[in-house]
């Protein structure tokens, strides 16, 4: 019964922490993409963005840990391996947030601005491909949402897996101690 109600808790705050740490990389997502259609100066859009990718990049690390030991001190039972369990738990449910927002981006809200990028590139690069390459370009502009969502679905999930595999190796802290034994005389 106990095992029930930490599984339970454990998705809860998986949920809780998929919504912080997809919500961050959205917000980049789409302060990125803002950034890239402003007038400004190349110098301080790399600027930014790079700013910004430090930030989403610390920002997500620092979340996973601090979820992992939130869930690590209200369960003091737990171990490593739950807590590597709620980071997978973490790193799915936050791909399938940044994916259905990356998704949503590609299809609907950016979808046109996305197009006409890509037509102009193949007006400038036509000339130097195939019937065969101008075929494979249009049906995978066709398909991009759909790559969209599944690569960055699998991309977010194995890298929040192996954060959550090097974070839960000290979540919680181990006591080096435990099993010594002093000498009996």
């Amino acid at each position: 019964m106990e095992q029930n109600v930490i599984q339970k808790n454990m998705w809860n705050t998986a949920g809780k922490a998929g919504l912080a740490l997809g919500g961050l990389s959205t917000a980049y997502l789409f302060l990125t993409q803002w950034i890239g259609q402003a007038e400004m100066p190349a110098f301080i859009s790399i600027v930014l963005n790079m700013l910004l990718w430090a930030v989403k990049f610390g920002g997500c690390i620092w979340l996973m840990s601090f979820f992992m030991k939130k869930h690590a001190a209200a369960h003091p039972d737990v171990d490593n391996k739950g807590t590597f369990n709620l980071g997978m738990a973490t790193a799915l449910l936050s791909a399938l947030v940044y994916s259905a927002a990356a998704f949503a981006n590609v299809a609907f809200i950016s979808g046109d601005a996305i197009a006409e990028q890509v037509d102009m590139m193949m007006q400038q690069m036509g000339s130097m491909m195939d019937s065969n390459s101008m075929a494979m370009m249009e049906t995978y502009m066709e398909r991009l949402p759909q790559i969209t969502f599944f690569s960055n679905l699998l991309y977010c999930f194995v890298f929040g897996t192996v954060l959550s595999y090097i974070l839960s190796r000290n979540i919680p802290s181990r006591d080096p101690f435990a099993n010594y034994k002093p000498d009996q005389q």
